[in-house]
C-alpha cells in the first residue's frame, strides 16, 4: 500500500536572533523532504542551509533515472551539497559557513532519514512520540567511542563543548552521513527540527501539541512553546502526516 504525505512547515526567528539562519525545503512529487540550521553568522549562515538545500534537492531529482538504491541517492546529494558549501565557503565573506542537515524520504511504507549535525527527526505513531536520530556533538561522540557512559553524562564537565556540534555540511571536505529507516503505517506523523525547537520540548510535548487534523497549527503550537520557553534560537519545524493513498 502506498502512502500520501501531506506537508506543513515553518520557521521563526525567534526571542533573540536578528536573522533566520535555518531553512527548509521539499520535493513533494518525490517525497524529500529537508530541513537545515546554518551556522556562520550574518548572512552566511542562511546561504549555507539555503545552498544545502538546494543542492540535496537537485542532485536526489537528477538520479531519479540512475536505478540506484535510495539510500546511495541520498548520500550522493549530502555529499554534492557538502562540496557546494564548501566551495562557496572559499569565498571571504561566507568564510568558515557550514549547515546542518536532515534529510527524510518517504518511500511506499517506508521512511528513510539520513543527518549531519544535530537537527533532528522525530516519529510520532500511536500516540507515541520516539527520536530517530542522533545528535552528532560533542557529547554524544564520546559516548559513540566509549570515552563515557550514557549513565556519566551528565555527570561530566565538559566546560560548555557538549553540544557542539562535531559533523556539519561545508566543514570539512568530506562528510559522513548517518542513516536511518523505519517502517511507516496510515496514521504516522513525522517531525523534522532544528535544534531550536528540539532544546526547548520533549517528546511528551511533541505527541500532546500535535494533530493530523491541521498540521500548520501543530508547527505554530511547537514554534509558540519553543518561544514561551525561551526561543534564543531560530526555531523550524516541519511536519509530514502519512495517510492511505487514494
Amino acid at each position: 500500500m502506498s502512502l500520501k504525505v501531506s506537508v506543513a512547515a515553518l520557521s521563526d526567528v525567534g526571542c533573540v536572533r536578528k536573522n533566520n539562519e535555518d531553512a527548509f525545503g521539499y520535493d513533494s512529487a518525490r517525497n524529500l523532504f529537508i530541513v537545515c540550521d546554518g551556522v556562520g553568522g550574518m548572512s552566511s549562515g542562511e546561504v549555507a542551509s539555503d545552498l544545502a538545500i538546494s543542492t540535496v534537492l537537485n542532485s536526489f531529482a537528477a538520479s531519479e533515472e540512475d536505478s540506484l538504491p535510495l539510500e546511495l541517492r541520498l548520500n550522493q546529494a549530502i555529499l554534492a551539497a557538502n562540496q557546494a558549501v564548501r566551495q562557496a565557503a572559499e569565498r571571504l565573506e561566507h568564510k568558515g559557513m557550514s549547515t546542518t542537515l536532515v534529510a527524510a524520504v518517504v518511500d511506499q511504507q517506508k521512511l528513510l532519514v539520513g543527518n549531519v549535525g544535530d537537527s533532528r527527526v522525530y516519529m510520532i505513531q500511536n500516540g507515541q512520540c520516539m527520536q530517530l536520530t542522533v545528535d552528532h556533538s560533542y557529547l554524544n561522540e564520546l559516548i559513540r567511542s566509549g570515552a563515557i557512559s550514557v549513565e556519566d553524562a551528565g555527570k561530566v564537565d565538559l566546560r560548555g563543548m557538549g553540544s557542539m556540534i562535531t559533523r556539519a555540511i561545508g566543514a570539512a571536505p568530506m562528510v559522513e552521513a548517518d542513516f536511518f529507516s523505519m517502517s511507516l503505517q496510515e496514521g504516522d506523523m513525522v517531525l523534522l527540527a532544528s535544534d531550536g525547537l528540539s532544546r526547548y520540548i520533549t517528546q511528551t510535548d511533541i505527541a500532546e501539541r500535535v494533530s493530523s487534523d491541521d498540521l500548520q497549527s501543530s508547527c505554530e503550537r511547537l514554534i509558540g512553546t519553543a518561544k514561551d520557553r525561551g526561543g534564543a534560537d531560530n526555531i523550524t519545524c516541519m511536519l509530514l502526516h502519512l495517510s492511505a493513498a487514494v
